[in-house]
């Protein structure tokens, strides 16, 4: 007669919740390593130029950026309304040899040594205000300047 069971009697099994803080932590770890925390706030405006033949930067490690455009907010700008951000601070090309030698100290021997500085300028930038950044920057003894640019649309 086991057949007819009182169900009434019968209480509901408890969550094993013994492997929950195992899987909060490993969630965490995870977001901790795919996050990247630094970001620079851009405070200029620019348009990238375009260009035919581009190469894809591989080792994002010792990479400095430059940008130069046009300000976003109400800042005094320099050579025809174009400005220099470095980092989250506007500068003048003085600056760029000090923050050149700051950002490699702070980067790891090795990457110190194959350091790449990206220069994202406006395409209406001039020439001389670019010349000006590539002479501060080999006084720097920067060996590896980049130019960003988009890829020109050929339709």
């Amino acid at each position: 007669m086991s057949i007819f069971v009182n169900r009434r009697n019968r209480r509901m099994p408890e969550l094993n919740t013994s492997s929950l803080p195992d899987l909060i932590f490993t969630v965490l770890f995870f977001f901790m390593i795919v996050t990247n925390m630094r970001q620079v706030q851009l405070k200029v405006d620019y348009r990238m130029p375009q260009s035919r033949q581009l190469e894809r930067l591989t080792n994002k490690q010792a990479m400095v950026y430059i940008h130069i455009g046009r300000a976003a907010s109400q800042q005094p700008a320099g050579v025809a309304g174009m400005v220099i951000q470095l980092n989250d601070r506007y500068a003048s090309v003085g600056d760029i040899g000090k923050f050149v030698s700051d950002e490699r100290a702070r980067m790891k021997p090795e990457d110190a040594r194959n350091m790449r500085v990206v220069i994202k300028a406006d395409r209406d930038t001039p020439m001389g205000l670019i010349n000006d950044v590539k002479q501060a920057l080999r006084r720097a003894s920067v060996p590896d300047i980049i130019y960003s640019a988009d890829q020109e649309d050929l339709r």
